[in-house]
């Protein structure tokens, strides 16, 4: 069955470049909202898209990391994209796209997860849980977003529309999506590895505190790598597409300087 992609779309049309934009899990579109009206970005052709069942988008018939990647990168052809952003899920779907071979590249990869210790113990945790609870987990996840959402140094009105984002998640979708994340995170597939040796231009952006981490071999492994970059936020910011949206321009300018 092909992807109903939800998509909001900036820039012009034949513009001479093209960048596929993917959100984190329970986010939408609207997440990069921020990034898209960043001015430096303005001459650049800019596309998010809601990942399947997510903050309400139609569900996905296989949720694993590597049949997002497949459905992704069909996308990612068709619309002529010539770098792939991804947060969070988003971003570990763009290295799915890259490490199997159907898209060459390059890669701005935010608050990447690439194993099980990346990602707190409390939120692998939920997961289990829902196992043997069903939804129950689920719905407690999406209530306590909105606590997080507030630390966010974003207008309240902002807050607001991403809250409604986040309420359109359906609990149900939530428990299969990650169901299917958490077998992945467990694999022991050096993943760090295997993204240095595609020779992808590729950058991989965390900040200090809030948004996950890599652990030390994966850090190693990527500043030892000639085709990747290490980009460290400072402070504490866990929605970095809307926290920081000049620096994650910059850096998108900068990628494709060099694509």
């Amino acid at each position: 069955m092909d992807t109903d992609w939800e998509v909001v779309e900036s820039g012009p049309s034949d513009a001479g470049h093209t960048v596929l934009l993917l959100p984190g899990g329970m986010c939408s579109a609207r997440s990069y909202a921020e990034v898209m009206a960043e001015p430096a970005l303005a001459g650049t052709r800019l596309i998010a898209v809601t990942l399947p069942g997510q903050a309400g988008a139609p569900a996905a018939e296989d949720y694993s990391p590597e049949a997002l990647a497949r459905d992704t990168a069909k996308l990612a052809a068709s619309a002529g994209a010539d770098l792939v952003v991804g947060f969070s899920m988003g971003a570990v779907v763009a290295y799915e796209m890259v490490v199997s071979g159907a898209f060459a590249g390059p890669l701005v990869l935010l608050g990447l997860s690439l194993s099980a210790p990346d990602e707190p113990r409390f939120f692998r945790a939920i997961i289990r849980l829902s196992s043997v609870l069903g939804t129950l987990p689920m719905a407690l996840l999406k209530k306590g977003v909105p606590s997080v959402l507030k630390r966010a140094h974003l207008p309240p009105e902002r807050q607001a529309q991403l809250r409604e984002d986040f309420a359109r998640n359906e609990p149900r979708e939530m428990r299969r999506a990650l169901k299917a994340y958490l077998p992945w995170l467990h694999r022991d597939d050096d993943r760090a590895r295997q993204l240095c040796e595609t020779e992808v231009r590729t950058w991989v952006v965390h900040a200090e505190k809030g948004d996950g981490d890599l652990t030390p071999h994966e850090r190693a492994t990527f500043e030892a790598c000639d085709t990747a970059s290490v980009v460290t936020i400072p402070g504490h910011v866990f929605f970095l597409p809307n926290e920081v949206p000049g620096r994650i321009a910059d850096l998108i300018i900068e990628a494709l300087a060099k694509a």
